[in-house]
Formats: structure tokens, sequence, C-alpha cells
């Protein structure tokens, strides 16, 4: 058997566990709260606007586009360590486009999909290894359309056959460099990605052939390198599930996070009384090549910012934790652009590269005052980790600028009591 009909014999058989569907109930929070403020127009976004443009429709393929853009527009969503990128941007908006065309889905099926998606997301980044990153490749356009796929077959319970096939036309979709990073290209690799889905499930229903049943196989050796584990894809599913260990990762805050580290550092300084005034320079260490996903030195645009560790420590010492507004449309803050530009990065050349395990990567910031004192603050990303996210909490916070009628129907459909809620919730999310 290959190592692609194994996969897909695990997406069609598998069966996830009370644990498993309730981290993924968490999972459709955090997503909610991650897209309201796009989708509801809270904060304006002109990649949606252009997208609405030039795909109005109502159908899947462009619903799954437009969510999966949504999703990810704020870079607030979530995060998996092994997957090395956010495959709930890409997973859930492809579930909920194929919700409405399937009547009667129970809430428990849909759950399972986004288990087995993310199981898929995490095992795909196991597989492929690190160096598919950092050699440039965006893991939630890549990776993410794969996955999304392996949750679009098990929701619509295609057979093992048809679900080879539909994972082998999203190894055709798959695409996505880093090198867009801090544009809007970025998010829309996500809506791609959810999209690619859509079009790789209908396209193996309708009957379209895809040769071979060895696609990720071939997948693998074309964007993977030698520090591949192909097995990894397989080997040990489910024990236990990747949504559960290591489990989610939920942002505190709108910025990529890569930068979490370096702010929760930063506010740490913060609290001991330095005051920007006083700051003659800064500098941020951190392991040789932490910093891939945070390539913005000098951001012109909010969304530019969210990817620069300099304006980041700079905006959490002047203004504190980062908000969902200080990273928008609206022109950068000068005095925030003026301390940015103190900051400079010195990589730790005595750390471990980062490649090489990027759960011990650290971020240290070094405040030299005028006065000659120097404040010194590190903090790792296991213990910003640690500090945990409520996930109510944050969806709570990005409803709150709605009317209190459409913020007790967010919440109140947020919690999937039932069958008909989860209908309810995949209309409401329908972009019009």
């Amino acid at each position: 058997m290959s190592l692609t009909q194994n996969l897909a014999r695990l997406i069609v058989q598998s069966a996830p566990d009370e644990t498993a569907r309730e981290s993924a109930r968490e999972s459709v929070k955090d997503l909610l709260a991650v897209t309201l403020p796009v989708l509801s127009g809270t904060l304006a976004d002109p990649g949606l606007t252009a997208l609405r443009r030039i795909w109005p429709g109502a159908d899947p393929q462009t619903q799954a586009l437009l969510g999966g853009y949504c999703a990810h527009a704020l870079d607030f969503d979530d995060f998996h360590a092994d997957f090395r990128g956010h495959p709930g941007a890409a997973i859930l908006p492809a579930l909920f486009a194929l919700v409405q065309t399937l009547p009667g889905l129970s809430t428990e099926r849909f759950l399972d999909a986004l288990v087995i998606g993310v199981e898929t997301a995490g095992r795909l980044g196991l597989a492929i290894g690190q160096g598919h990153y950092v050699r440039g490749f965006h893991n939630t356009g890549t990776l993410g359309t794969l996955a999304a796929s392996a949750a679009a077959a098990r929701l619509c319970r295609v057979d093992e056959a048809t679900a080879i096939t539909v994972l082998s036309l999203a190894t055709s979709q798959a695409a996505g460099l880093r090198v867009q990073f801090g544009s809007t290209a970025k998010p829309l690799h996500a809506g791609l990605a959810a999209r690619g889905a859509v079009t790789a499930l209908e396209l193996a229903v309708a009957g379209i052939d895809a040769g071979s049943p060895d696609a990720l196989e071939a997948f693998i050796t074309a964007y993977g390198d030698k520090e591949s584990r192909p097995a990894a894809l397989t080997d040990g599913w489910g024990a236990p599930w990747r949504i559960v260990t290591p489990g989610l990762e939920y942002k505190n805050w709108p910025t990529c996070s890569g930068t979490h580290a370096a702010a929760v550092a930063t506010l740490q300084l913060r609290e001991r009384g330095a005051l920007p005034t006083d700051i003659d320079h800064i500098t941020v260490a951190f392991p040789p090549g932490g910093d891939v996903a945070t390539a913005i030195h000098q951001p012109k645009t909010g969304i530019e910012a969210r990817f620069s560790l300099e304006y980041v420590i700079a905006h959490c010492l002047l203004h504190g934790e980062p908000r969902i507004a200080d990273f928008s449309l609206q022109p950068l803050a000068p005095d925030t652009s003026a301390l940015a530009a103190r900051v400079t990065r010195t990589p730790d050349l005595n750390a471990p590269p980062d490649a090489l395990n990027p759960a011990a990567r650290f971020h240290e910031v070094t405040l030299f005052l005028r006065s000659g004192e120097i404040l010194r603050q590190r903090i790792t990303r296991q213990q910003t980790l640690a500090r945990g996210v409520n996930v109510e909490e944050k969806l709570r916070r990005s409803l709150s600028p709605l009317p209190i009628e459409a913020q007790q129907r967010w919440l109140r459909l947020s919690e999937l009591t039932n069958d008909a809620g989860l209908q309810e919730l995949a209309e409401a999310l329908r972009l019009r």
C-alpha cells in the first residue's frame, strides 16, 4: 500500500475521540474571533474588497476562498507547531463552504472532519520537514491545501479511492511563498488553500482521474529534502491527535507569532519602568534564522508591521499590548516608527540554528539607556505559550464593536450546540 493510499484509508476510517472534538470546538470559536472583524466590516480590508469584485459568487469554491482570506487577514489565527503554519484558516473555511451542500450534516461529523484535517496538517509538517518552510514556502498555502482536502474528503464521506484522487488533485494546487508576507497575498494563500480543497473534492467526485496513487510520495520528494520523513505522515496516526497534542496555539495579539516572545519581553521591560525617552538604542537577539517569518525591518503599512520585530518592540514600549486597530490600514504611528529605527537585530551565533528546533526559540530584548544603564529581558517561545489564551474572551473582544443583538447571536452560534446551529453558523459566515 502506498503512502497516499494509507493516508486515504486513515482519513476515511479514523474515529476521533471526544477530547479531540472539544479541541475542535475551541478552534471554531477562534476562527470566529479572527474572521468576524473583517467579515463584518468592523475593520476595512482592501484585499477582501478586491476579491469580492473579482469573485462575487456564492458557490462553495468562492466562499471557501473568501472565508480563508478573512480568517488569515489579521494574522490573528491559530498556529500549529508541527505544521508550522495556520491550519484553521485553510481547513475551516473549506468545511463551512461545504456545510450547506450537505443537508442534515451532524455537528459531530463536522468536528471529526476538522480533527482529521489538523491531524493531516501536523503530520504533513513532520513528514516534509523544517526545510520546506526555511527554503521559502508558506506551509499554510502549500501543506494547507492538502490538509483542507483531507478534511473535505472526510466531511463528504467519500470512499478511499476518491480520497486518493482528492489528495492527488490537491497537490497540483498547493502553493504559497513567504516572500509575500506583509501583503494581502499572504492571507490569500489561506483562501486559495481552502478553495483548492473544495475544487479537488468536486473534481474527484465528478470523475476527474489523477493517475498514479503515489501523489504524496511525489509531493514530498519534490518539495521536501534529505531531512524529510515520509513515514511520519501516517505512523502513530491519532495517537495522540495533533489537535490535542501538541495542539493548536492561539494568539493574544494580531501580529506574526514570531514577534510574540519579543513582545512579552518588551512588555516586561516596560513594567520595570523603562521610558522610551530614556532609551538610546535597542537590540533583539534570537537563534540564527529565528527571524525568517519576521523579515520586514522597516514597515510602511500596518500589515507589514505585523511582521516586523522592530515595530512590534517599539509599539510595546510606547503603547503596551498590540491591538487589532494598531496594525490596520491606518498610517503607522510616527513615534513608533522612529523608535523602531533604533532597534537592531543581533542573532545569537552561540545558539543552535532555529531550523533545528523552532520550539527552542527565544528573544532577548536589551535596552541601552542614555544613562549608561542596560536593561535586558529574555523570553522563550515556551514561556510565551505557557501564558495561554482565553479564546472565549478573545471572541468577545472581537465582537465588542457589533450591536449587542449581533454579539449574542454569534456567541450562541459559536457553541455549536446542535446540528441546526451548524447550518445557521455556516449561513451566517457566507459573504454576500
